[in-house]
């Protein structure tokens, strides 16, 4: 969305070239650790995750310290800002979501206003799409690495956008020439766990394949294949090896005209779609013992990575459910409490379903433990983050 913005802009007037020197937009700042170096950073190294921008996310396995220290930072442009560099501009590709959120806050700078709200007048409305929850920071800047929460349907219509070259309803939207880049991504991510990986405009793609892919948390993607005239939308979290859906869905056209008509294959796709939108309750297990001993009681814990300050499980009660404190780190003595329901009656709540298990970890083997697992992956690994009572 922070490039699609950024080519908004472009076309609108207001951002003169991608050349232009990312600094320019923050004087007036004291920001620590510039050299030759951070003087070079531009839009388009922004863009392309080349920044230079010393930054540790753990796209290749490693630490999110980067990305833990900027969520609790109480100014985080300013964190981003004052990193120091690592490598020279345009030379290494490193996946650091401060770059986007930098590009936010020069949009804004821009255009006077949040790149959410700049998004709701020039990309969602003319497209369509209702102003989405767009999360922003401490100093209320729309979030730039993520966040933004679009329906399917809307997803499609920013794929649609970039496989007609920035064009809707006879409008050109984005500057003309903006898509050649994603299609024909030429920085390596240097990914191990797929070296045919380039980047572009904050998009991944397979050039060998032909399509590029605009890349949400827990999978969620927008898949454009412009040879084959076509945009796929996924949000299925547990399918995430890239290049194997590309294969998928590639290797499933079989024409380059429109098939006939046939009336029996659509109901029969019909009823597969009826079908699978009824769900039926998947096992949970025999509820252990020491449910009763936790359920109810609250846990504090000490500061930590996830400003995680107390968790509170009901779990032998009818309507099994969480209450979960999270301080806010900008704000002293601050917190925000979450709950919901725990789905031990075999269905889906809010992310993914629940039941009881043995422990199969280390010194939990053989222990009864509730794991609500959620799936994160970038195309080579699913880490899980485990509550374990």
């Amino acid at each position: 969305m922070i490039g699609t913005l950024t080519a908004i802009a472009i076309k609108d007037g207001l951002l003169n070239s991608l050349d232009h020197p990312m600094l320019d937009f923050f004087k007036g700042h004291s920001i620590e650790n510039v050299d030759d170096r951070k003087k070079a950073i531009t839009v388009q190294t922004l863009l392309d995750m080349t920044s230079g921008i010393e930054w540790e996310e753990g796209i290749e396995g490693g630490r999110e310290q980067s990305l833990h220290e900027f969520g609790r930072s109480a100014d985080q442009i300013k964190f981003v800002l004052d990193r120091p560099m690592s490598n020279t501009p345009g030379e290494v590709f490193n996946y650091n979501s401060g770059n986007p959120n930098l590009l936010s806050a020069i949009l804004t700078r821009l255009t006077g206003m949040t790149a959410g709200d700049y998004a709701n007048a020039r990309l969602f409305g003319p497209l369509g799409i209702a102003a989405p929850n767009w999360p922003h920071d401490s100093q209320g800047l729309s979030t730039g690495g993520g966040g933004v929460g679009l329906r399917p349907r809307d997803m499609a219509k920013i794929g649609y956008l970039y496989l007609r070259n920035g064009e809707w309803e006879d409008k050109q939207l984005l500057s003309p020439g903006w898509t050649d880049r994603p299609n024909h991504a030429a920085v390596d991510m240097h990914a191990s766990f797929d070296p045919g990986l380039r980047y572009s405009n904050f998009f991944w793609a397979y050039p060998d394949k032909h399509v590029y892919m605009a890349v949400g948390d827990r999978c969620q993607l927008i898949m454009v294949f412009p040879k084959l005239d076509m945009v796929a939308v996924t949000t299925a979290r547990n399918y995430c090896s890239f290049r194997k859906l590309a294969d998928d869905i590639s290797g499933a056209v079989r024409s380059g005209t429109a098939l006939p008509a046939n009336p029996a294959g659509a109901e029969q796709l019909a009823n597969e779609i009826r079908n699978i939108s009824v769900e039926e309750p998947s096992a949970v297990g025999a509820t252990p013992e020491i449910a009763s001993a936790i359920s109810g009681k609250t846990y504090r814990f000490p500061d930590n990575a996830l400003n995680v300050k107390s968790l509170l499980l009901i779990l032998n009660d009818p309507q099994p459910r969480y209450d979960l404190e999270i301080s806010i780190p900008d704000q002293a003595n601050s917190s925000i409490r979450l709950a919901g329901p725990i789905g031990l009656d075999g269905l889906y709540r809010k992310g993914a379903s629940t039941a009881w298990c043995d422990g199969d970890e280390g010194d939990l083997v053989g222990q009864p433990y509730l794991r609500h697992r959620r799936q994160i992956d970038r195309g080579r690994r699913r880490p899980k983050m485990d509550i374990i009572v």
